[in-house]
């Protein structure tokens, strides 16, 4: 097993900062964990705007891309995911994030797949579409297309590219012209793993005050982080989502709404369970769940990646299929090994 006392330690303890709720000192979570209770019929302010806002309370699973052997899209697979996916009470999907293999996909497919996959997503779900690119031309001009082909919102990556150059400034510029120029609300994305650029607390504080920007996706799994962007977006119209079923329940505490959980796509059952468990204020059957989780996580995410969230809904009834190049399938004793995190929490 890797070492993840990390990620263990922040279900256990938040850094030093200003919380939501005014909170100017070291609280052990344990302790918080035990008195914090969550309004279960979230309600977002009411403002003017150039769109409706949306509710974002809840589970997001990224989806996978399928692929055929020629590596191909398999629209039949992807249909017959999503038909296994709606018993869940997830909040929407994702489609075309980091997940998704969007870095892989050319523009005609990006596009072609969130319009196949609108058809099978009831009205009630939110379908937030990967929409960013390096250019912010090219972002506008894929969010106007995502828009069109269904999307309720689009998830716009940071541009990293020249990231010596991506100052708080040019960010600033970046999101403001794509959510001037956006038929739906923005969500911004911090996918430091993938960009090797850390999307700066003042950024999406700034931009949190603009109309039709409601939220942003945070991957990195610094609480400390969170914390301060629930609390210095408090007053607005602004909603945080936690990027991984690792840290979920800490950042809920903090004030997150919901994730946008990679591992959902093959334990969509446990990650909502998660959720409701702590809108519902059972602290003790939610921090239990919440540590099984941990590990399986860890392995989809730091270890093995987009092969191994495949690998793992695979195992557990879904299609997961190939990865495409120049990404590899797990070897047979990676296969083992990601077995024995799901089987050694009960998930298997």
């Amino acid at each position: 097993m890797p070492n993840i006392s990390l990620t263990l330690n922040y279900i256990k303890y938040f850094a030093n900062v200003n919380s939501r709720h005014s909170l100017s000192k070291f609280l052990g979570m344990e302790r918080l964990m035990n008195t914090v209770h969550v309004n279960r019929n979230y309600q977002r302010k009411n403002f003017s705007s150039k769109v409706k806002t949306l509710d974002m309370a809840g589970v997001f699973p990224p989806i996978t891309t399928p692929f055929k052997s020629n590596e191909e899209i398999s629209f039949n697979d992807l249909k017959d995911n999503l038909e296994k996916w709606k018993p869940f009470p997830f909040r929407g999907f994702v489609i075309q994030g980091s997940t998704g293999e969007v870095a892989y996909l050319s523009e005609e497919e990006r596009v072609e797949v969130v319009r196949f996959a609108r058809q099978y997503i009831t009205k009630d779900k939110i379908l937030m579409a990967g929409s960013g690119c390096e250019s912010t031309k090219s972002t506008i001009d894929m969010t106007k297309k995502m828009a069109e082909a269904g999307a309720d919102a689009v998830l716009v990556i940071t541009p990293a590219y020249f990231r010596g150059r991506m100052s708080e400034n040019a960010l600033i510029t970046h999101y403001t012209k794509v959510a001037d120029e956006s038929p739906v609300p923005v969500v911004l994305y911090n996918a430091t793993p993938n960009t090797a650029l850390d999307l700066p607390p003042e950024v999406v504080i700034k931009m949190a005050s603009h109309p039709n920007v409601i939220g942003v996706k945070d991957s990195v799994g610094d609480i400390a982080k969170l914390s301060l962007l629930v609390h210095k977006t408090s007053e607005q119209d602004f909603q945080v989502l936690a990027g991984s079923a690792g840290f979920l329940l800490p950042a809920l505490t903090m004030g997150c709404v919901g994730g946008v959980l990679a591992l959902a796509d093959a334990l969509g059952g446990p990650t909502c369970e998660l959720f409701e468990l702590y809108c519902n204020g059972n602290m003790t059957k939610a921090k239990k769940l919440q540590h099984r989780l941990i590990a399986p996580n860890y392995a989809v995410t730091k270890i093995y990646g987009i092969a191994g969230v495949k690998k793992a809904m695979d195992l557990l009834g879904y299609y997961g299929g190939p990865t495409r190049s120049p990404l590899l399938p797990l070897t047979n004793e990676e296969e083992e090994k990601l077995k024995l995190y799901f089987k050694d929490n009960g998930f298997l």
